[in-house]
């Protein structure tokens, strides 16, 4: 799943035109899975809940669901604040002051708005290529190794494809 809007092309195939097209081939079951969003929000709750829900029923499905997101989920939001403070040590390295995005200034001042408890920074890391640090790596490849497991044991204790039953394909 991903949004359609701004000027920019999109994803395809569209979220609305696959609900259609999979609904036509005589799919009963579907499940949202929208990665991108890491909290409920309009587009979860509104769009993906009760528009898409009312467009699958239209199209002949017979159950919809969506894959909740993460929201406030200890695990994700340590790992998140991890991250920020992996970050901290290369504020202002990254973009000059006139571009950054991040609030300018000594370490000092940007750490006394931060919890107490958690005052001690490791030392600066080495940012990916694309930017992304180590603790984001480490929970998408362990989301990454949960959903392959899963779909693994559901594939050798039924015996049968989980995609081809999720899809209802011949």
């Amino acid at each position: 799943y991903q949004s359609r809007g701004g000027p920019a092309e999109w994803l395809k195939p569209y979220t609305d035109d696959s609900i259609r097209e999979l609904g036509a081939r005589g799919v009963k079951r579907m499940l949202a899975v929208p990665v991108s969003f890491v909290s409920e929000h309009i587009e979860t709750l509104e769009e993906i809940d009760m528009e898409y829900r009312e467009l699958a029923e239209e199209s002949g499905v017979e159950f919809w669901g969506r894959v909740p997101a993460l929201n406030t989920n200890n695990l994700f939001i340590n790992d998140l604040a991890d991250a920020v403070v992996e970050a901290l040590p290369h504020v202002g390295r990254m973009a000059t002051p006139t571009d950054s995005l991040v609030p300018m200034g000594d370490l000092e001042s940007l750490l006394q708005a931060y919890d107490r408890e958690r005052r001690a920074l490791p030392s600066p890391v080495v940012l990916w290529e694309w930017g992304w640090t180590k603790s984001a790596e480490v929970w998408n490849g362990r989301l990454a190794m949960v959903a392959l497991f899963v779909i693994v044991f559901l594939e050798i204790t039924t015996g049968q494809s989980i995609m081809r039953s999720i899809l209802d394909i011949d």
